[in-house]
């Protein structure tokens, strides 16, 4: 697969977008890291069982049910960083890039972080309690496809009508692309196959969710991250409910102060206050004529922005 701009920014590896923001590179590099290590680890005895076997066993998802290991939490995260074969790195690893990419330019990396490691968890959760209902005993769950399908269902939010290549060839809408492969993943689940098609559903599902979280409450998604690891600490964390606010079913936009103001220095010097209609202009220029065509002060308020994202 691959993917054209047609309705939004391309990023062009100038004034601020990255075609390998941090996130993204640090996932794939953990990811390869990983596997490498896998690799070789069958090579590895530890008594009568090789490296891999132990670092399935104990980062990979074990079932509840399961007769020859046992589950531990942490293996809701570690998991999604273990691969079982090159093309089954590979694929993930370039669809994490290709989706990733320009959520992680528009989001940032904190709230990146936040969507993926939570739409694993939450891959892994229905992986763990669900698929025993249509597969029985299970074998060890690992791979990224559950996160990397929340990526996809999130870039198909906000690029629904991005045109995708399957093969390099077939030109598919990012939105009609992800419904189809949900369509198929449901129909697959309990075929008996290697592939854990209830997480790649978990992994959508909780995407979903948090888009809608962080669309209509007050609560954000990139604070999450900060709420497990206060959680952790303390073992208990006392927070606040979260404040719906009523969906705008006219589709009209709603000013968030604190994410639509900042203050800009132009060339000259001069602070000046920039506000969200003035970057929903530049984003309409480029859906109509394309990023290449910003002026330099329209692409650094472009930049300034999506570091107050």
């Amino acid at each position: 697969m691959s993917y054209q701009d047609r309705d939004y920014y391309k990023p062009s590896g100038f004034g601020g977008f990255s075609f390998m923001p941090p996130v993204i590179k640090n996932l794939l590099i953990i990811n390869v890291a990983m596997f490498v290590l896998s690799v070789f680890g069958e090579a590895i005895r530890i008594g009568n069982t090789s490296l891999s076997n132990y670092i399935t066993m104990y980062l990979g998802l074990i079932p509840l049910n399961s007769p020859y290991a046992t589950f531990l939490p942490w293996q809701l995260i570690t998991y999604q960083f273990l691969h079982g074969g090159f093309a089954h790195i590979f694929f993930n690893m370039l669809m994490l890039w290709m989706f990733g990419m320009e959520l992680e330019n528009l989001w940032g990396s904190k709230k990146f972080l936040s969507y993926y490691l939570i739409s694993g968890i939450g891959a892994g959760l229905f992986q763990l309690l669900i698929a025993p209902i249509f597969e029985g005993i299970m074998g060890p769950t690992i791979g990224a496809s559950g996160a990397v399908y929340g990526v996809m269902l999130a870039f198909a939010f906000n690029f629904p009508d991005r045109y995708i290549f399957i093969y390099f060839l077939f030109p598919v809408k990012a939105k009609y692309l992800v419904i189809g492969l949900m369509v198929i993943e449901f129909l697959s689940v309990g075929d008996q196959s290697f592939v854990a098609h209830l997480a790649h559903i978990g992994g959508a599902v909780t995407g979903v969710a948090l888009i809608l979280i962080d669309n209509y409450t007050n609560f954000r998604v990139e604070n999450l991250l900060n709420y497990f690891r206060s959680w952790g600490k303390t073992g208990t964390h006392h927070k606040e409910k979260p404040k719906f606010r009523k969906p705008d079913v006219f589709g009209s936009k709603e000013e968030k102060v604190q994410e639509a103001t900042f203050y800009d220095i132009d060339k000259s010097g001069n602070t000046r206050k920039v506000t969200q209609e003035e970057i929903d202009r530049i984003l309409d220029k480029i859906s109509q004529s394309g990023y290449q065509n910003l002026t330099e002060d329209e692409k650094r308020i472009l930049f300034e922005a999506s570091k107050n994202n």
